[in-house]
């Protein structure tokens, strides 16, 4: 078989990167060169899933299979379909910028940063490939290791070693309901391949009690009110390449898995318990988007809005037609890449003035007007611009929504208008007003290396915002194929 349509090749070649760079001199820029090598290659690789991916048929493509547990029947099962795709492609466009982002403001184990976040992504492709549910959960609780040593480690400040447990032990505590339920799966089927579960039929009261199960992993990762403490907390506390990460990739979890497993799995389930999201959901896009705006920590501003817009997306999955699930999806993209660049425009700062304070800026305009226009670009994408990659996911999910509930559709799109006010009033206390020269003028603008940075950031949500038929046509079989496996 060739290699390139080998999905256990796209896990491996970050390993291998990782383990190259166990063994090579203590040299800082050879270190550097190897792991944002072994990186740009597992991107580069991914592509080619997606230039040979049939976007006609929605069955599992690139499958491959090995016996890991013979005795139980459970096996190390992998394929991607178009649902996966592109979470696989986001994760592999992000490892390379988070290696930017840290090129020089990470001066303490460089080799163990590197060798983290190759790490990182081989886990996190592999959590989107797994077809086997025991190994989705291994991989799954697998990556909050290199998650909490990147924030324990290469934080920025005094509470990062707190940040990071609060950040393991809150994910992992919800976790382990999900592996009861995953126990209680195999007993009752005595298998784990998640598309034999697709066609088993349960009761409704074991409906009930596994999505619950289910549930209470996916509500923490996503996160969902009253379970989202964490979340500023772990951003505030961690390197801008880990909030990047953070908020590009691992926020994606918990809704992937809500439409992988809880939507299909348990459709009568999630029926009964669609008022209760709609509810938490709504709670939380007014709640987090009305606290953004009394925020002054710019990490905190953005984190905030980023549990504004997950829960705008657990709308539109819940919504359960194919415009709710779909501009989900593109809504989940779009948020992976507005919301790391927004992070990596919060370290351009931080790099220079080593503060996060609001307070400090001003006036911005007048000595970083080039980091201002990406600054103002990415502030308006947040707040979902006609034009940009967030507008079409928030329509499409506004669109299910209101085919399913009108009125939590029109609560829902009140965080669109208290989107646009926290967006634009931090980008105005940033860029405008009184400078500050004691503070500010010394400083330059962007260099080269954060200018390539940002790029693929801007075409890639221009591209979302204009030709969105591309990423839609790919995806519509696979979520047309979820749609009918819930019999909703």
């Amino acid at each position: 078989m060739n290699v390139f349509n080998n999905l256990s090749t796209l896990i491996f070649l970050p390993l291998l990167g990782a383990i190259l760079l166990l063994f090579v001199p203590n040299n800082i820029r050879l270190i550097r060169q190897i792991g944002l090598i072994s990186a740009l290659l597992a991107f580069i690789h991914s592509l080619f899933f997606w230039v040979r991916f049939d976007n006609s048929t929605a069955h599992f493509q690139f499958v491959e299979q090995m016996n890991w547990l013979p005795s139980s029947n459970i096996q190390l099962y992998i394929g991607i379909d178009g649902i996966s795709l592109f979470f696989i492609l986001l994760t592999t466009f992000l490892i390379p910028i988070c290696m930017l982002a840290g090129w020089s403001s990470i001066q303490n184990y460089r080799r163990e940063f590197m060798i983290a976040f190759l790490v990182l992504e081989a886990l996190m492709i592999a959590v989107f490939c797994m077809l086997d549910l025991l190994l989705f959960y291994v991989f799954f609780e697998s990556v909050l290791i290199p998650m909490f040593l990147i924030i324990g480690v290469w934080g920025s400040r005094e509470r990062k070693i707190r940040a990071a447990y609060q950040f393991f032990l809150y994910t992992l505590f919800g976790s382990v309901f999900m592996l009861l339920g995953i126990l209680f799966l195999f007993f009752q089927t005595g298998t784990t391949d998640i598309q034999i579960l697709y066609t088993t039929e349960f009761s409704e009261r074991r409906q009930i009690l596994l999505w619950l199960a289910f549930f209470a992993s996916f509500a923490v990762k996503v996160p969902m009110v009253p379970v989202h403490i964490w979340l500023p907390e772990a951003h505030v506390e961690a390197p801008t390449a880990g909030s990047v990460i953070l908020a590009g990739i691992l926020l994606k979890l918990g809704t992937y898995g809500f439409l992988r497993f809880s939507i299909p799995m348990f459709p009568d389930a999630t029926l009964y318990f669609t008022p209760l999201i709609f509810t938490l959901s709504v709670i939380a896009i007014v709640y987090t988007s009305c606290t953004t705006l009394r925020q002054v920590d710019l990490k905190k501003i953005i984190a905030y809005s980023s549990v504004a817009h997950m829960n705008f997306v657990t709308i539109g999955l819940f919504s359960l037609n194919p415009q709710g699930i779909e501009g989900s999806l593109m809504l989940m993209l779009s948020h992976g890449f507005v919301s790391s660049a927004l992070f990596l425009c919060v370290g351009v700062l931080y790099d220079r003035h080593h503060t996060r304070l609001v307070r400090y800026y001003g006036g911005l305009a007048n000595t970083m007007p080039v980091f201002c226009a990406i600054f103002l670009f990415f502030t308006l994408a947040n707040m979902s611009l006609p034009g940009t990659s967030s507008f079409v996911g928030e329509f499409l999910i506004l669109v299910g929504a209101f085919q399913s509930n009108t009125f939590v559709a029109t609560l829902a799109a009140t965080g669109m208008v208290l989107g646009a006010a926290y967006s634009l009033w931090l980008y105005n206390r940033v860029a405008f007003g009184n400078l500050k020269p004691h503070f500010l003028a010394t400083y330059s603008d962007c260099n080269r290396r954060e200018f390539f940075m940002f790029l693929p950031f801007v075409i890639v949500v221009i591209w979302m915002g204009i030709y969105p038929q591309i990423f839609l046509d790919t995806m519509h079989d696979s979520v047309m194929h979820c749609i009918e496996h819930s019999r909703i």
